[in-house]
């Protein structure tokens, strides 16, 4: 038998027991009571900031590596940790531990005719999979947001962000223990590995009960092609502003800048720039100039080309196109319906913003665009948990079952019906 067959042999004893452990700390976590849970997400961010230079190595030496492999500076913005990110995480757990907690929250109830008491109460899920790639503050985000929510998490990273994760798991390791918690509540899938991904596909040997994956296209495409447990995820990002003709010029150029130029490797960033007909006259030219003055790469249609000779021919596939980079697409529609139709063909339903002070064509927007995210006078890169108030998430789930948007603590629960009886029987 070749080594290479008991390398598998052994990381295939190592996932099942990774497994049983996170089913046991499971039930541990929805019997904590919302106190000990809280302890412990407080014990998690202490035990960050205590860890901090060694969090902070780790990332410089995943950061190295990364930059000698040839990786693409959208890669390494989504890869680096500076000081202040590190405070960031652990300020995320804090506030998730100061949430409202969602078990055992009753959402409903009623009494029926024969007595029956019935109530809608929010219980964990179970056993989350998380499978990311280079944001090593999902580590936490995850950890954080699992344990508020009463759910075990198994997390797969990105072997570029190996190190770091490692050393963000340590820390939570940590807290969980100093709250009485097992530590094995929080893991982390030891190898990157390829067989892994397919083994928590298949439901790690039915002990994880949902898939959140939080990376690239071909990653989100595979675990939605492939998973045989319920995924929480999107699939890309292709963001976009519509910038209509009753929109304030100043209003306009602030929201396009901050939604694309921000941050440009964010899956909330907008990637193409819509300018109603009507308006174009005098917002269009304000809007290429300031993009390509702050180093933005400007791909129009025939109209937009003639603005600046810097700007590029748009083709097709620029509509359907996730850059990641300091790129946008520009195209002139008619009116908000125009938009509307731009985007229900070639929009990936995750965020879209409508920049107006017609509260009619606001309306119209905010109504007809079925993303899980639309937005009126504001930037694109609000789509985040952090700034829904979630404290952290773990990712945004375009879908349209259980939970839309950025998926927080509230969206890793499910619920069960309590029926309560005095000794009822069905005739």
């Amino acid at each position: 038998m070749s080594a290479a067959h008991d390398e598998r042999d052994e990381l295939g004893e190592a996932l099942q027991h990774m497994g049983a452990a996170a089913r046991a700390s499971a039930r541990s976590l929805a019997r904590a009571d919302k106190a000990q849970r809280a302890t412990a997400l407080h014990a998690m961010s202490k035990a960050v900031l205590a860890h901090k230079d060694e969090i902070l190595e780790a990332n410089a030496r995943d950061m190295e590596a990364a930059l000698n492999a040839g990786a693409s500076p959208a890669f390494a913005d989504r890869l680096k940790l500076a000081p202040g990110s590190v405070d960031a995480m652990a300020s995320g757990i804090e506030t998730v531990a100061w949430l409202p907690d969602p078990v055992g929250l009753v959402e409903d109830e009623w009494v029926r005719p024969n007595g029956l008491k019935i109530a809608r109460v929010r219980v964990p899920i179970g056993v989350i999979g998380i499978i990311y790639e280079s944001r090593p503050n999902v580590t936490a985000d995850a950890a954080a947001l699992c344990v508020k929510s009463g759910n075990a998490a198994i997390l797969r990273g990105g072997s570029e962000a190996m190190g770091s994760a490692r050393a963000i798991r340590t820390a939570i390791a940590e807290g969980l223990e100093r709250a009485d918690l097992p530590p094995e509540a929080v893991q982390l899938v030891p190898t990157s590995d390829r067989m892994i991904v397919g083994r928590m596909l298949a439901g790690l040997d039915g002990t994880i009960d949902v898939i959140i994956p939080r990376g690239g296209k071909s990653l989100i495409a595979r675990v939605q092609k492939d998973a045989r447990v319920p995924v929480l995820a999107h699939l890309d990002g292709n963001c976009h502003v519509y910038v209509d003709k009753a929109a304030d010029p100043k209003k306009a150029v602030e929201i396009v800048l901050n939604s694309k130029m921000r941050r440009v490797s964010v899956c909330g960033a907008a990637e193409t720039l819509l300018v109603d007909a009507a308006g174009a006259g005098h917002l269009l030219r304000p809007l290429v100039v300031a993009l390509l003055d702050a180093g933005c790469e400007v791909r129009g249609d025939r109209i937009t080309q003639t603005i600046d000779p810097r700007v590029e021919g748009a083709v097709d596939d620029d509509w359907y196109t996730e850059f990641l980079d300091a790129i946008i697409a520009v195209k002139i529609v008619d009116g908000v319906e125009g938009a509307v139709k731009h985007i229900a063909k070639y929009g990936s339903s995750h965020t879209d913003s409508i920049v107006t002070e017609d509260k009619l064509a606001a309306e119209i927007f905010l109504r007809e665009v079925d993303s899980a995210v639309v937005l009126h006078n504001a930037s694109t890169q609000f789509a985040d948990g952090a700034e829904f108030g979630f404290g952290a998430e773990i990712g945004i789930a375009t879908g349209r079952l259980h939970a839309r948007g950025p998926v927080g603590a509230r969206e890793l629960t499910t619920f069960k019906y309590v029926v309560k009886g005095d000794g009822q029987t069905r005739p």
